[in-house]
């Protein structure tokens, strides 16, 4: 992080006293007088033009300083499965990743904004699904004398979330509000590449370093101290029976975060099937509009003259 931090330092600085020399380039060029007379600028002109310079150097240099503070150290693209214009999703990664979320990171993180019936032809069968759903139970009503009551969950409820409500959710976690999962992977800088380094990236602090109490050292954090404990460890969880996929830290990462990005995203292999429908219908109509302009334009900008013969007359 120091690195980058320097690097970003030194470009800051280069490009500020580049802007600052071609300002007084300019205020020495235009205060120089010809032969015809021209004007000066007053000295006003050139303490802003100076002030200017001198402000650009310095909001380049602080922008250098907070990119490097605000985003660390950036990860590394990685070659997910989905990258391409027709490449689909990995539905056996997304249903190992639901199996993470629901295993290790359902205990404080929510995607409300996801149903359970979403799941269906994706990761799980429709029937599959509503056997998970009845497991939870949902506040529903009134009942006909007024009152709230609990029933099982069904395809078309939200996923349940861990807390009641934002001050619960600070109070067990020493004041910290862990954020939803439903759209993380859009809303972070470096998006499911710095998912999956965040989920790997702990490590133990550098010597000098010192976290307050509560935090955590993460490589790829933005501060590099953490509210979040590591929660990815060998054996922290199985996947399903049959599934001989190894329970890694690295595994476990990579299978929720492409269920994130899935969350995020859940008509992304839709967008992609109508790509090339679109393409071909886009070939024929430009197709169709050629031939019709060329025919119309040959007949709009074209003079014919036809001669009829008469018949003689005897």
């Amino acid at each position: 992080g120091r690195r980058v931090g320097e690097d970003c330092e030194m470009a800051a600085c280069r490009l500020g006293r580049s802007a600052i020399k071609a300002g007084q380039g300019f205020l020495r060029q235009a205060s120089t007088s010809s032969a015809n007379g021209s004007r000066t600028l007053s000295l006003g002109s050139k303490q802003l033009g100076s002030l200017g310079g001198a402000g650009l150097c310095a909001g380049l240099f602080l922008g250098g300083q907070l990119f490097a503070d605000e985003f660390g150290i950036h990860p590394p693209n990685l070659p997910w499965s989905h990258d391409g214009f027709l490449r689909s999703m990995d539905h056996r990664a997304i249903r190992r990743g639901f199996q993470v979320y629901i295993q290790v990171c359902s205990a404080c993180h929510s995607i409300d904004q996801l149903y359970w019936r979403q799941l269906s032809n994706v990761a799980y069968t429709e029937k599959e699904v509503k056997k998970m759903a009845v497991q939870y139970e949902y506040e529903d009503g009134p009942d006909e004398e007024g009152n709230m009551f609990m029933r099982p969950g069904k395809a078309a409820d939200a996923m349940p979330a861990p807390y009641k409500n934002e001050k619960e959710a600070r109070f067990k976690n020493n004041g910290a509000l862990p954020p939803d999962f439903t759209t993380i992977a859009k809303a972070r800088h470096g998006g499911i590449d710095y998912i999956f380094h965040l989920l790997t990236g702990y490590y133990d602090p550098p010597e000098g370093v010192e976290l307050m109490e509560g935090t955590y050292f993460n490589a790829y954090f933005p501060g590099h101290a953490t509210s979040m404990a590591q929660a990815l460890y060998p054996g922290v969880m199985s996947y399903e029976e049959g599934d001989d996929t190894p329970v890694t830290v690295s595994q476990m990462a990579k299978d929720v975060t492409e269920f994130l990005a899935w969350t995020a995203e859940p008509w992304h292999d839709q967008r992609k099937r109508i790509l090339p429908k679109f393409s071909v219908a886009l070939g024929f109509f430009t197709l169709g509009y050629w031939m019709f302009w060329r025919r119309y334009n040959s007949m709009s900008y074209s003079k014919r003259v036809f001669r009829v013969e008469l018949p003689k007359r005897k």
